[in-house]
């Protein structure tokens, strides 16, 4: 990376490298090794961009009945316990730090269409068969959901107890395709708008909107007889 003249470099933590059961003791071996990357890192010159969570969420919270991994909002305790060990171990060093990399594929990947960790779905991406490890109508609204929520928590934290002394940032990174309509026609130009509202806007709007809603067309959406978004997320 040097040879290349790179100057920063975007890693992950491994969530159960760090913290790998529910005693909340921190895994030595593993901070030291997070460390070792960090130190190396800026001796050369190329400054740390540092991801909390991309998409491995510990087997220990996904098996728990009552945390569900994502589906509950008991991760929110979790996650930001786990953010708050990272801040500690590395936030001296690391000035740049992302809550959680790309929530569109971890909802819909992994309780929509089953496709990533933890596979769950009610229906199989791409065919009409149906299983039962999932609901893919209901589960990835709640899991973005409580991502939204763990995400802003942790940024809440962040600025909170340890941005004015480690002088760093914090932030998100989304995934989206891009639309476009096929022709001006109006129903075309509508049909783009929602689906970069179902993509991107589903979580941008609660982000950076004064009132931290999700775009009219989802709350006004009748998800499969399931009713409003409204009925079942609860802002």
């Amino acid at each position: 990376m040097v040879a290349l003249g790179i100057d920063a470099y975007r890693l992950s933590i491994s969530w159960s490298r760090i913290l790998p059961d529910n005693t909340g003791r921190v895994n030595q071996a593993g901070a030291a090794f997070y460390n070792s990357i960090i130190n190396e890192l800026l001796h050369h010159g190329i400054e740390p961009y540092v991801t909390l969570y991309h998409w491995d969420m510990p087997q220990y919270l996904e098996n728990d009945p009552q945390v569900k991994g994502w589906r509950t909002r008991k991760i929110i305790t979790h996650y930001v316990y786990f953010a708050t060990t990272c801040f500690r171990l590395f936030g001296d060093r690391v000035k740049n730090w992302t809550t959680v990399n790309e929530i569109l594929n971890i909802a819909v990947s992994g309780y929509g269409t089953g496709t990533r960790a933890p596979g769950r779905c009610s229906v199989i991406s791409g065919t009409q068969k149906r299983v039962y490890i999932g609901d893919s109508t209901t589960e990835p609204y709640l899991v973005a959901h409580n991502v939204l929520l763990s995400h802003a928590a942790a940024v809440k934290l962040y600025r909170e107890q340890f941005q004015s002394e480690q002088k760093g940032r914090i932030g998100i990174a989304l995934n989206s395709k891009w639309y476009e309509p096929y022709t001006e026609d109006k129903h075309n130009v509508s049909a783009a708008q929602r689906c970069l509202e179902f993509e991107l806007a589903w979580f941008l709007d609660p982000i950076f909107f004064f009132f931290g809603d999700y775009p009219v067309s989802m709350r006004r959406a009748d998800w499969r007889g399931h009713g409003s978004i409204r009925r079942w997320v609860d802002l």
